[in-house]
């Protein structure tokens, strides 16, 4: 059952790697009415100004992707704001859309809420099993109290909240911040600036052992939607590509999308982190979906909008 077109969604986080995609995919679904506020506008870790913008707006449909993100190095070195300045975001806006009548909330989970050792694939009844991989645990934590509070909010209010669960995303609009970025965007920008500066090498961290699975991100707004329309309990939904691919195997697959001819040189002295992170993501594909963009597909797209946003791309992490 679509989304009517009528209805009022707020998409918390527009300007983000994955909520911008959701605000594409609903506007090309017709949805006629989606609102939006940047960082600057509404800034969601100020309680009292989630509540009265709830309190006017009055949206019949929430989409929360907003959150304060980044890789390996700034999970590292920024621990309380990946967990203080998430806690805050979720626990506001889910709190004040129950409080002001939302019909509908999605919230935007993360793979890494999963044990390092969990068996691969990784089923949703494996949160809490174990302990958490260190170099993001701050988020993982951050992201486990949203997913519980859009349970418990289910379970003692009747509030129709959801919670999905994303692997690793890349796409257009991503973040290229080198020190702040996920593994894809900072191979493109790395191997970009070495073929333009005519370097012999580049340096990737970690080993390249570890495996990873990559979801496009056009191909999780349109789960995020397909959910949206047609799920309502409580247990999360993953959300993947059901493969995945050594570090190694994904940095020679950008080096070629790039055009880089130089070599790749390792470096073990930093971290990997969790050995592999593969999400079984049958009961989604059960409902209906399937993700469509293959890897490679997927990172000639991404490379294009490097190329053509290169100003933009470079300038960080982006709020709202």
């Amino acid at each position: 059952m679509a989304i009517a077109k009528d209805k009022k969604v707020f998409v918390a986080g527009h300007r983000g790697l994955v909520g911008s995609a959701i605000v594409r995919r609903l506007a090309a679904d017709g949805v006629e009415n989606i609102v939006t506020r940047t960082h600057q506008e509404l800034d969601l870790r100020e309680q009292a100004d989630v509540r009265a913008f709830f309190a006017d707006e009055k949206p019949d449909m929430v989409v929360l992707a907003a959150a304060f993100v980044g890789g390996i190095y700034a999970n590292d070195t920024l621990p309380a704001d990946f967990i203080g300045q998430n806690l805050m975001i979720q626990t506001n806006v889910i709190d004040a859309a129950y409080k002001s009548g939302v019909e509908k909330l999605l919230f935007l989970g993360s793979a890494c809420i999963y044990p390092r050792e969990a068996p691969q694939p990784m089923t949703e009844d494996m949160l809490l099993s174990g302990p958490l991989e260190p170099t993001n645990e701050w988020y993982a934590v951050a992201k486990i109290a949203g997913a519980k509070m859009c349970e418990a909010y289910r379970r003692q209010f009747g509030f129709d909240a959801i919670t999905a669960m994303p692997n690793n995303l890349y796409g257009p609009g991503d973040n290229f911040d080198l020190e702040k970025s996920h593994v894809i965007p900072a191979l493109i920008r790395k191997f970009h600036e070495a073929k333009v500066g005519g370097a012999k090498e580049a340096v990737v961290w970690g080993t390249g052992t570890v495996r990873r699975e990559f979801l496009y991100v056009e191909d999780a707004a349109d789960a995020c939607v397909f959910l949206l329309e047609r799920y309502s309990e409580d247990k999360m939904v993953n959300i993947g590509t059901s493969t995945d691919v050594t570090i190694a195997e994904l940095a020679a697959l950008v080096r070629e999308v790039v055009g880089f001819r130089g070599d790749l040189v390792f470096d073990p002295s930093k971290p990997d982190g969790v050995p592999r992170k593969l999400l079984d993501s049958s009961r989604v594909q059960a409902m209906g979906w399937q993700a469509k963009t293959d890897l490679r597909t997927g990172l000639e797209k991404t490379y294009a909008w490097f190329v053509d946003n290169i100003d933009q791309a470079r300038t960080g992490p982006r709020h709202g």
